[in-house]
């Protein structure tokens, strides 16, 4: 079986509400936002073009970035684990990054240290698409 690059999820809720029902499930599974980035606003702000409502949202659970980054500095280049919400004719596609897909990169996936945190936020980004869908 091929495992998938993100979890995949459609809301049936506006780009507004879906943004905020992401974070909460993020919070739920110790995960705080770092970063938003409006890539509609940056569109239109920085070259005058109109694009869909689409949020990438920086996720980061403190306890699993210091292991990884204690095992290996160089894990800091694939943190945070982004989550993207993008408005459709459906309501909101929410995508949320694989980070075991993402150890395959180069020799991370090798390390038993990253292995073991990839494992354990895969599981919890898991749980937060399932939560969405429920």
């Amino acid at each position: 079986m091929v495992e998938q690059a993100s979890f995949v999820v459609l809301l049936n809720l506006s780009h507004d509400d879906a943004i905020g029902h992401v974070i909460d499930a993020l919070k739920r599974e110790g995960f705080g936002v770092l970063t938003r980035i409006d890539i509609d606003k940056a569109f239109k702000e920085k070259l005058g073009a109109n694009f869909r409502p689409y949020t990438i949202l920086g996720a980061c659970n403190p306890g699993l970035a210091h292991a990884a980054l204690s095992a290996r500095p160089d894990i800091g280049l694939m943190l945070p684990c982004n989550v993207t919400i993008e408005a459709n004719d459906e309501g909101s596609l929410v995508r949320i990054t694989n980070p075991n897909l993402m150890m395959q990169i180069a020799d991370l996936g090798s390390d038993t240290a990253i292995k073991a945190v990839a494992t354990d936020a895969t599981e919890k980004l898991k749980r937060v698409a399932d939560s969405l869908r429920d």
